[in-house]
């Protein structure tokens, strides 16, 4: 059996909560329990912590493969290691020794489901005793006594010709529950090197590395992680469908101002098999005479802040699907959280300024109401 354990306690001396902090939307602790239980190579997964609020969060997650352990007071102190840790949970359970232990690294979230399973399976083909991840790193060191470590400054050799150093990033460690109980270590014996691509080398243990780490998370993981599995496709009204504008007729008729390119763009969605919805806190017959006319599978109306992605994880839960696989379009305060919390997030080009600064949000060429929904549909059939 593959075991993974992920240890994860309520103190942070660096950054508050940071196991549950928001990281790109979803809780920190998200990232790497998502990679293993995509991965094929874990059967199980123990999240050790010591904090109801981190247990209620995860089991929310839904994630089946993950379980939870409730580690000791002692062994989630400032001063425990993470071996004590290991040890206490592999002695309270009934493991072979031959069982694999992947310790994985709650701040690292990098880690991806394919680096967990090449790494059991690199592990497994060199029959190593315990095997790490590392990235590779091109800089120059020098020790204490002003002595290079790892060229010759006499002869310094170009970057494309520098081997360069192999450096922990602390993501994954894989050993047998046999070698850990005998050596107390997550490493030993032989032991085999795991590496993973340079952007993985940041962990979250300082306020800077959480900016740089998002960055990252966007650019190399999120993004690509997005084509193809969009399967809903949810808008707000005022500032998105229609142009914010209030428009009162001289007997007090309410009008709003829609864009037959939008429209379009829900039929194409349609077409291609992805649901779509409003959620909006306006509540008017307005709204749903356009709803029947655009054919949405969903409307909520008089929806307010919080409860925009509360109605969210019910449309989900009715679907079989998460939040990843949601695309919402928003472009005000009360979207927010919804914003922060999907698969991909856009606004139009005139969203209020707290909005169009949410790290990663897509920010659309057209205002609302004139083709700003239509431009976020072409974008998520583009990356289909």
């Amino acid at each position: 059996m593959n075991i993974a354990f992920v240890p994860v306690r309520c103190g942070s001396k660096s950054i508050q909560f940071k196991n549950i902090k928001l990281f790109c939307g979803k809780p920190l602790v998200y990232w790497s329990l998502s990679a293993l239980q995509n991965s094929g190579s874990v059967d199980v997964v123990y999240l050790a912590t010591d904090c109801d609020e981190i247990r209620q969060i995860v089991s929310d997650f839904n994630f089946s493969k993950v379980k939870i352990y409730d580690r000791s007071t002692d062994n989630a102190s400032d001063y425990a290691t993470t071996e004590s840790v290991m040890l206490e949970f592999i002695d309270s359970k009934d493991f072979t020794g031959q069982d694999l232990f992947l310790l994985v690294q709650a701040t690292s979230p990098l880690i991806q489901a394919e680096d967990v399973s090449n790494a059991v399976n690199q592990f497994t083909s060199e029959k190593s005793d315990s095997l790490l991840t590392c990235v590779r790193t091109k800089r120059f060191f020098w020790d204490d006594k002003k002595l290079p470590i790892n060229y010759d400054y006499n002869n310094r050799p170009r970057r494309q010709d520098f081997s360069g150093l192999l450096m922990e990033n602390g993501a994954l460690y894989i050993s047998t529950v046999k070698s850990i109980k005998e050596c107390k270590n997550r490493l030993s014996g032989s032991v085999s090197i795991y590496e993973m691509n340079d952007y993985t080398a940041i962990e979250l243990d300082e306020e800077d590395d959480w900016l740089i780490a998002e960055s990252l998370m966007y650019k190399y993981v999120i993004k690509n992680d997005r084509k193809s599995k969009i399967k809903l496709f949810l808008t707000d009204v005022d500032g998105t469908l229609t142009d914010a504008g209030m428009y009162y007729g001289s007997n007090g008729e309410e009008f709003k101002k829609f864009n037959t390119h939008d429209g379009k763009g829900l039929e194409i969605l349609h077409k291609a098999g992805i649901k779509t919805g409003i959620i909006t806190s306006e509540n008017t017959e307005i709204v749903s005479n356009r709803a029947k006319k655009l054919k949405v599978d969903y409307l909520y109306q008089g929806v307010e802040n919080q409860g925009k992605l509360e109605i969210a994880r019910e449309i989900c839960k009715k679907e079989g699907i998460t939040l990843n696989e949601v695309a919402y379009i928003g472009d005000d305060i009360n979207c927010r959280e919804l914003l922060e919390s999907v698969g991909i997030s856009a606004c139009p080009s005139n969203a209020t300024d707290n909005i169009q600064n949410i790290l990663g949000i897509v920010k659309l060429s057209k205002n609302g109401g004139c083709g700003a929904v239509r431009e976020f549909a072409d974008y998520i059939m583009q990356l289909k």
